[in-house]
């Protein structure tokens, strides 16, 4: 039984590259694609702008990166709710209201990265 159980680990981490988990099939939430559709509006970014997702503190969260230095990465939950800061700002912490992000937060994916 322990051998069928770490086959398909391995079959799901080697040959697939994703995680076996419905999590990571979670779809973009409209106000996130709304967030992103504002950003593709705008000149682009430098660096680039990125969406990533996360679970933090058991629900999925999306962090996106600021449009500029010591500007804050917006951390927002699926109904864009703003949670916190995790990254940026002059001491590159962030806001300070989520200090455990670094080590807490799981991530699941890139939503989007500006290809421009």
């Amino acid at each position: 039984m322990k051998s069928i159980l770490l086959l398909t680990i391995l079959f799901c981490s080697l040959l697939l590259g994703t995680q076996c988990n419905k999590d990571s099939d979670v779809p973009v939430p409209a106000c996130v694609q709304q967030k992103i559709d504002d950003i593709k509006a705008q000149p682009k970014w430098n660096p680039a702008a990125t969406v990533k997702e996360y679970i933090y503190n058991g629900r999925h969260t999306y962090l996106f990166s600021s449009d500029c230095c010591d500007q804050y990465y917006m951390l927002y939950d699926g109904s864009c709710t703003y949670i916190c800061a995790p990254y940026g700002g002059l001491s590159g912490n962030g806001d300070g209201n989520c200090p455990d992000f670094k080590n807490a937060a799981q991530f699941v994916k890139t939503i989007w990265k500006d290809p421009r």
